[in-house]
Order: C-alpha cells, then sequence, then structure tokens
C-alpha cells in the first residue's frame, strides 16, 4: 500500500478484500492529482446548484437558455462517432458492480451492460472496492465467482458491451482522503476505472465508456469534459478514446440537453432517459410549489404529458445531432415462482419498451437478464438490421418549456395506499441499503436508490402541503407516523433481524424534517460499514 507522506493520499481501512490490488500507488496518485486539480470547480458547481434551488424555493422555473440559444440553433455540430461496439444498444442491461451479477449480466445476451457503483450499489467499503476489483477482472475477461458450489464465469464470446456508471458530483468517499480530505466519490470511480482498464479495454476493440448521472447543467458536463481530457493524456491514451453518455435524470437539464452533448461531444455517446431520478427531481426541485405536487408514484408513467415531452425531447435532440437516445428502466421484473406475477410484468415491460421503440429509442435498460429477450424482440422488430435509428430525426417534435414543467395528471390522487405504499418500500430500501445491497426486489418492483427517492420525497411534500387524500382526510405528520409504526412491526415480524430500526429512525428524519434533504444517500452514508 502507498504511503499517506508520500502521496499525500491515506487509505482509511486498507485492509478490505482486493485493496492491494486496486489501491496501487500509481492509482492513487492518479485519482489523487484528479481530485486536487477539479475538486474546487466541483464544489463551486454544487454551491450553485444549493443557489439556484434557492430561486426555485422564491418561485422562479426553468427555462431554455437565452445565453446557449446559439448552439441550440447552429444546425452544423454534430457529436463525435459512435465506437463500433457502442453503436448497436438496443438492449442494455444495468446492475450493481458486483461480481456475480457482472458476470449475469454481461452473458445475458444485451448488447451492454452498465455496471453502476451509484444507485443501485449501497457503497460500502468492501463494495466499493471489490466492484473496481471486478470491472479489472471483466475488462480482462477472466472474471470469475464462486457461490454455492457453483463457479459463475464469462461466455468466450457474445458479451455485453462494459460500461460504467461512477457516482454523482455530490458524493464523497469517506475511506479515501486527499490531503486530508475525503475524495469526490466521482473521480474516485472514474478514475480508477480509467488508470487500470482504459488501455486493456482499447487493445481489445472497446474503449473506456461511461454512463454520467446526475448531471443539472451544461457547466457540469463541461467538467466532466476536462476531467476526460485531463485522464486521457495523464494516462497516454488518444484523446477522444473515452465516451459518455449522460442521464438527463435531472428537470433542469431536460432544459439543456443539446448543450450538455454540446460540451462533451468529442466524448459524447448519447443521453438517456432516467426516469426515476427525473421523477425525483420535480419533486425536489419544486418542493415548495402545492401545485406541482405529484400523485401516487404508480400513476406517474411515461405516458403522462409531461414525462412524454422529456422522452420525445430527448429523441429528436439526440438524433438532430447524431447521439444515441436510449429509454429508461421498467422497474417492473419477472418472477420465477410466480407465473401470474410474470405474465404482468412482461406485459408492462412490453408496453413500455414499445412505446420507446416508437418514439424512435435507440435502445432501453432492463433490470433482469429475462427481460432481455423481450426487450431484444421489441427493439429487433424497429430497428431490423439497422445498429440504431438515428435517420428518425423527429422534426414533428416540438416542446416548450412549459411543456416540461406541466405535471398535471389526468385522473390522479394521493390515495391511503400510496401512502402506505412509500412507507414499506422506503423502509424496505434503506434497510436492504445500509446492509449492503442497493438493488432491491420489493413487491415484484426492482428498487434502487433513485425509486426509494421518490417514496420518502413524495411523503415528505404531501405531508408539508398537507395534501388531501382520495378519502377526504389530508395528509400529516401523525398519519404518516401511523402507517410507518403498521408497516415497521408488520416487517419486523415478517423479516426479522434487519435493520429495520435504523431505517425507521432515518425515514422519520427524511419525511419530518422541515427542510428536505437533497439526496437520501447523503443522510444514510455515515451509517454504513
Amino acid at each position: 500500500m502507498a504511503d499517506a507522506s508520500d502521496l499525500g493520499v491515506e487509505v482509511v481501512d486498507p485492509s478490505v478484500a482486493h485493496a492491494d490490488e486496486v489501491l496501487t500507488p500509481d492509482a492513487l496518485a492518479f485519482i489523487g492529482e484528479l481530485h486536487r486539480t477539479f475538486n474546487p470547480r466541483r464544489l463551486e458547481l454544487l454551491e450553485a446548484r444549493r443557489a439556484r434551488q434557492a430561486e426555485f424555493d422564491a418561485g422562479a422555473r426553468p427555462d431554455f437558455l437565452s445565453v446557449t440559444r446559439n448552439v441550440r440553433e447552429d444546425p452544423a455540430w454534430r457529436a463525435a462517432p459512435t465506437p463500433a461496439d457502442l453503436d448497436d444498444r438496443r438492449v442494455e442491461i444495468t446492475g450493481p458492480a458486483e461480481p456475480k451479477m457482472m458476470i449475469n449480466a454481461l452473458n445475458s445476451g444485451a448488447s451492454v451492460f452498465m455496471a453502476d457503483f451509484e444507485d443501485a450499489l449501497s457503497p460500502t467499503w468492501e463494495n466499493v472496492v471489490t466492484g473496481q476489483w471486478a470491472v479489472h477482472e471483466a475488462a480482462r475477461r477472466r472474471l470469475t465467482h464462486q457461490a454455492d458450489e457453483k463457479t459463475y464465469r464469462l461466455n468466450d464470446d457474445g458479451l455485453a458491451t462494459l460500461v460504467i456508471r461512477p457516482r454523482g458530483w455530490h458524493l464523497d468517499e469517506r475511506h479515501l482522503l486527499v490531503d486530508g480530505s475525503p475524495i469526490a466519490a466521482s473521480l474516485f470511480d472514474f478514475g480508477l476505472v480509467l488508470f487500470h482498464n482504459a488501455r486493456e479495454q482499447l487493445s481489445r476493440g472497446s474503449g473506456p465508456y461511461f454512463y454520467l448521472p446526475k448531471l443539472e447543467n451544461h457547466t457540469e458536463a463541461r467538467l466532466w469534459n476536462d476531467v476526460f481530457v485531463a485522464g486521457q493524456e495523464a494516462v497516454g491514451i488518444p484523446r477522444g478514446s473515452v465516451r459518455a453518455t449522460v442521464l438527463i435524470e435531472v428537470i433542469l437539464a431536460a432544459f439543456e440537453m443539446e448543450e450538455i452533448l454540446w460540451e462533451l461531444r468529442e466524448h459524447a455517446a448519447g443521453l438517456n432517459a432516467g426516469r426515476w431520478d427525473y421523477i425525483f427531481s420535480v419533486i425536489k426541485k419544486f418542493s415548495g410549489d402545492s401545485g406541482m405536487v405529484l400523485p401516487d408514484r404508480a400513476q406517474v408513467t411515461m405516458a403522462v404529458p409531461f414525462m412524454r415531452a422529456y422522452q420525445q425531447l430527448l429523441v429528436r435532440t439526440c438524433h438532430r445531432r447524431g447521439a444515441h437516445a436510449i429509454g429508461g428502466m421498467s422497474a417492473f421484473i419477472p418472477n420465477r415462482r410466480e407465473p401470474e406475477v410474470t405474465a404482468h410484468a412482461l406485459e408492462q415491460v412490453r408496453i413500455d419498451k414499445q412505446r420507446e421503440a416508437d418514439d424512435g429509442s435507440d435502445g432501453t435498460w432492463v433490470a433482469h437478464p429475462d427481460l432481455v429477450p423481450l426487450a431484444r424482440e421489441i427493439f429487433d422488430a424497429a430497428l431490423g438490421e439497422r445498429p440504431n435509428q438515428k435517420e428518425r430525426l423527429r422534426g414533428d417534435v416540438t416542446i416548450e418549456a412549459q411543456d416540461l414543467l406541466d405535471t398535471h395528471v389526468d385522473g390522479g390522487a394521493v390515495t391511503e395506499a400510496g401512502v402506505r405504499t412509500n412507507v414499506t418500500v422506503a423502509l424496505q430500501y434503506l434497510a436492504s441499503w445500509l446492509e449492503g445491497n442497493g438493488a432491491a426486489a420489493i413487491d415484484n418492483l426492482m428498487e434502487d436508490a433513485a425509486t426509494a427517492e421518490i417514496s420518502r420525497s413524495q411523503l415528505w411534500q404531501w405531508r408539508v402541503h398537507a395534501v388531501e387524500l382520495d378519502d377526504g382526510r389530508p395528509m400529516s405528520a401523525e398519519r404518516y407516523a401511523g402507517v410507518r409504526n403498521e408497516e415497521l412491526a408488520r416487517l419486523e415480524a415478517a423479516f426479522p433481524g434487519h435493520r429495520w430500526t435504523d431505517a425507521a429512525r432515518l425515514l422519520d428524519d427524511l419525511v419530518l424534517t422541515d427542510d428536505f434533504v437533497e439526496f437520501l444517500t447523503l443522510s444514510a452514508y455515515p451509517l454504513l460499514d
């Protein structure tokens, strides 16, 4: 292990498995320098987020930027041509960067696998370091995992293209200190992946490909682009080797899609409709506006007008600039023990993916290997032998600012069942996350941090605005507490031995606080490990 006095970098717990392979002296020096160079700008951007939130709290609303009108109106510029192994993205499977899940996903028959260090991974130090080791081994086609007397191995061929999602700008990694302060988690995740694997991936005809989460505007994309340029130069690979797909999962970013692609244009691989975080962002950014309260989560589908506008604008923007438009994740998952549940899940996923293909998306996300054949069937029918449908420019789509901000849902309501669902989902997910599992199947839906964010933020917003439920009674702190007590007792009886008390206390803090907590993971992180 490297000496902190030599590098200004301190590994808080060097004893975790695979630390000696991942946290080498040269790798620590590399990510330490990335942090020193770019963390000041990261902190400035986070402060700018807070300042803009104050404007929204005072009643301001976003719009398309006048200062970047020339970028949107210039018809000539394009994103860089897509690498061959990232041109066909008709089915992308996602999951945490954990060895067994990575092997199953890479072998699943999907076109792309996104290994997640963000919403689907509980960032225990062991998970984070093991995830980096697993990416290192997967890039060299030698990842294995031994469990229950079974050895999991990668197939000899037909593997999905590997893409990595680092953590967002807002998170720190407390187990690695640079000059005495925690390193930016985004730079830790990205830097180690690039340092250890970029040259290997390029030698195999692939490259260092990434998904970028939680971006709010084009200046945050510009920072990523500068990180890419510096990182590529430092590891000695050609500029433009890194390719990044940006998740449009904050409503503010929907107003700057073209500008985000412009900033990343030599590294851009497309945009993705990160729907669950997008819904959460609508609640968060306008949490103080009683006129923008959303109904039960199950009623906020991709078919409602403001979500349709977002999806269609994304396709139009990407194809205008020669970039991929990737659809989002349906939360339904099959259950191999319950045929009726599986049949329902497949029908809901079919409707969702068909809508995306019809809109012009070039591919879509699934969370379970059993959904790969269904998604591939739909996109095979839409694409045929073509790798994508970028030629569908969607000139028929015209989206105004009000289309993105009109959150009215016809027939939408807040119900007792919706309150109860949000409470039990949040409790179960928080307990799972605190125990080291960031992707949890709950009531036949795949929940990650983004969907849990919707649950806890709706509870907060409904309470603060005393929203009237469909039974005529207002939502209140007392009503929340009653439901929470009932659900907690039920869960403790049905599933003893989990961190229910910690989860309940954390949920109380998130729901009953006067000020909206920006991300639940910021509150939960100190309780890990």
